[in-house]
């Protein structure tokens, strides 16, 4: 080693004896931890270390190393700002993601209830509904299309309906009623 590096050694080492007690009492002061504090005041000293090469030698160190205290102290509550927004948006993309996994589930179950009681319907009144309900068609496009009444629509649409209420009911999804009720207007 040379002799350069142990004189700024041991610089350094009076400089921390001095120094790092009363740096340490006001970083806690601002942080409110001790254990964060402690990192905080090695974070200080060993950028005072890296940057010794740039110190005007002769000037006051106190209020230079208090400076670079309340400066590391206030990049540390910016990250720590930072942090808690970042983990906010990724718990509530997280949540988001859940609910729209857990909707999406409950609509597939939803659809599988509906289609099974769909299927129950006798031929003509299943026809009916789906052209209806699914397809989007009037009473009136529908008696045209198979030639019946829009009386004998109207009847299999209610007749269906009530059916297919009451399958949902005895099933064991009573969510998937109130979801498919309000989805297709039963």
């Amino acid at each position: 080693m040379n002799i350069h590096y142990l004189k700024e050694r041991q610089s350094f080492n009076a400089l921390y004896e001095e120094y790092s007690a009363r740096i340490y009492g006001n970083v806690l002061k601002m942080v409110k931890d001790p254990e964060t504090a402690q990192e905080l005041l090695q974070d200080i000293f060993v950028k005072v270390w890296e940057k010794r090469g740039l110190i005007t030698p002769g000037r006051p160190w106190g209020p230079y190393l208090f400076q670079i205290a309340r400066n590391h102290v206030c990049d540390y509550f910016r990250k720590e700002a930072s942090n808690k927004k970042l983990e906010a948006h990724l718990m509530a993309a997280n949540n988001e993601a859940y609910t729209h996994i857990e909707e999406e589930i409950i609509y597939k179950e939803s659809q599988q209830l509906l289609w099974r009681a769909i299927e129950k319907l006798s031929p003509q009144r299943r026809q009916v509904f789906t052209l209806c309900r699914i397809e989007g068609k009037s009473y009136f496009e529908i008696s045209h299309l198979l030639g019946i009444s829009t009386s004998t629509v109207s009847d299999h649409m209610l007749k269906a309906s009530r059916f297919i209420r009451s399958e949902l009911l005895t099933s064991e999804a009573y969510i998937a009623l109130v979801f498919m009720l309000s989805l297709y207007n039963l």
